[in-house]
Formats: C-alpha cells, structure tokens, sequence
C-alpha cells in the first residue's frame, strides 16, 4: 500500500508541475463561444503543434481577444463553413491563452497535420515584427503545459502553418523566431 501512495505522491507532484507551466487559459464560455461538435483528435498525445497568426489585428486585452475568438470563430463557421473556430488555441498580446477547440479536438488550421497537431495561433499581423513578449511566453508555456498534460507529446515538432500549406503565416518575423525555438522542424513530414 505503501507503493500506492508513494507512486500517487509522484503524479500528483507531476501534475502540480505541469498545471504551474500553463498559461492563464480563456475558456470558450469565458470568451462567448458558440456552441460546436468537433470530431476527437485521433492521435494523442499530438506529434505536432502548428504555429500561425491571424493575419488580423493584435489584441492586447482580454476584452478585445475575447471579440476576436468571436469574429473568428463566426468566419470559420459562416464564412467557411466549418464546424468550429479552426484553431485549438490562440494568444494574445495580453499574456492570456484562448482556448478554441481544446487540447483534445480535431482542428482545421493546417491540412496533412489536422489530425495529428495542436494549432495555437497569435492575434495579429507578424511580417514585420514578432508577437510581444507576452505572447511568446503565453504561447511556450500553453506548449509546455500541453506536453506536461499528456495532450502534446514530449518528442512533439513545432512547425510554422507555411509548412503545411502555401500561405505566408505566420509571418516572416514570426516565422523567423520560431525557427529558434526547441523542437522546431525544417522539414516537417505528416506522420
């Protein structure tokens, strides 16, 4: 029984760990989410996370992230035609994470990679500049809290949404940055 306690000591230090790494997340009810059915991420924990920008404009309180989550995610679904906002997360220039479908969701932000990635976007336009230092910490850290929860996978590879998809997201600054990043892949291949 000993054992028992001793190994529940261990994940319970570990959990308390990875929750300390995690960012300040909004949640869909906190941000107005309408409601959607979205199909399960088939491979967890994801081998990938998919970097993008909105290609938008920035947000830098949560007021305004919260209306953008709303204007997005009525684009993908009006607009689009898609069952939800195509991101699992995005962060803002206030230091805060949106959650958008969620650790456990199939996305629509990158195809080949959808069904085996977590797709964190970035409020804003970054071809000349990257996201504040906010919303670098914000975005490693939602990383660093998916790995520590089991969502992404500790061997995961960190790619921009260019390489997926002819498209310029998300950015060439920010692009640029996330290349130094740990874990980034310049040559990325869907598994």
């Amino acid at each position: 029984m000993n054992r028992f306690f001793a190994t529940l000591a261990v994940l319970c230090v570990a959990f308390a760990a990875a929750q300390a790494t995690c960012p300040t997340i909004i949640t869909r009810a906190q941000w107005g989410a309408r409601n959607a059915n979205t199909a399960a991420l088939p491979r967890v924990p994801a081998p990938f996370v998919v970097v993008h920008h909105t290609a938008g404009a920035f947000c830098s309180t949560q007021a305004a992230c919260a209306q953008q989550m709303r204007n997005i995610q009525g684009w993908h679904i009006d607009g689009n035609g898609w069952a939800d906002i195509g991101y699992n997360f995005c962060v803002g220039e206030c230091g805060l994470a949106y959650e958008g479908r969620g650790w456990r969701r199939q996305g629509a932000h990158a195809p080949g990679y959808n069904n085996q990635s977590v797709g964190a976007c970035v409020f804003g336009t970054f071809t000349s500049r990257v996201p504040n230092a906010a919303a670098q910490l914000a975005l490693q850290r939602l990383i660093n809290c998916g790995v520590g929860g089991g969502h992404i996978a500790s061997n995961y590879w960190l790619i921009g949404h260019r390489q997926a998809v002819a498209t310029a997201c998300p950015g060439d600054a920010f692009f640029n940055l996330i290349r130094t990043w740990p874990r980034f892949n310049a040559n990325p291949s869907p598994l």
